[in-house]
C-alpha cells in the first residue's frame, strides 16, 4: 500500500449544529466508518444570530461528543474550503435530506472543488428516521411544547426546553 493509502483521512462536516441533532449525530457516526477523523465545524455567522450561541452550540456539542473517539469540535468564519485546507480536511460531508437540499450542496460542491481541487464532498442521507428532521422544525416543536427527546440528545432537549421556558419559569 502506499503512503497515500496510510494517511490520516480527515473529513471536515460543517453545520450550523443549532441545535445539533440525532440526524446530525447519525451522519457523523457512518462517516467515521469511512473516515479516521471528523471535524465537526461549526460556522461563525457575525451577520446572522442563531438560536444558540457559536459558544452554546461548541458547549453542547462537545458535551454530546466529547467521549467519541475520531471526533473533534471546532469553529470557524469564513470559506468552509478554506478551513478544510487548513485542517487538511480530504473531504466535505455535507447531510442532505431532499432535492432541494441537493441542488444547493451541489452547486457549492462544484465551487468547492474549483477553489480546492483535493478536496471531494461526500453528500450522506441521514437514516430514514432522521429524513424530516431539522433544526427548525425542532425549534418550532418545542415554541409550541411539543416533545423532541427522540430527535436530539437530552442535553439539548433540556436546553431547548429551558430557553423557551424563559427566565423565572
Amino acid at each position: 500500500m502506499s503512503d497515500r493509502e496510510h494517511a490520516h483521512k480527515i473529513a471536515l462536516f460543517p453545520a450550523s449544529f443549532d441545535p445539533i441533532t440525532n440526524g446530525h449525530l447519525d451522519i457523523a457516526r457512518r462517516a467515521l466508518r469511512i473516515f479516521d477523523e471528523v471535524v465537526l465545524a461549526v460556522a461563525v455567522n457575525v451577520s446572522k444570530g442563531g438560536f444558540f450561541s457559536t459558544a452554546e452550540r461548541v458547549e453542547t456539542l462537545e458535551a454530546v461528543v466529547g467521549q467519541w473517539e475520531g471526533l473533534r469540535v471546532a469553529t470557524f468564519q469564513g470559506l468552509t474550503v478554506d478551513f478544510a485546507r487548513e485542517i487538511g480536511a480530504q473531504a466535505i460531508i455535507r447531510g442532505v435530506r431532499a432535492m432541494s437540499d441537493f441542488d444547493y450542496e451541489f452547486e457549492m460542491a462544484l465551487m468547492n472543488k474549483h477553489l480546492f481541487k483535493e478536496v471531494e464532498t461526500l453528500f450522506m442521507m441521514p437514516s430514514p428516521e432522521y429524513l424530516y428532521v431539522s433544526s427548525s422544525r425542532l425549534r418550532e416543536l418545542v415554541r409550541f411544547g411539543r416533545d423532541i427527546d427522540e430527535f436530539v440528545p437530552p442535553v439539548v432537549a433540556k436546553k431547548m426546553r429551558e430557553r423557551f421556558a424563559g427566565p423565572g419559569s
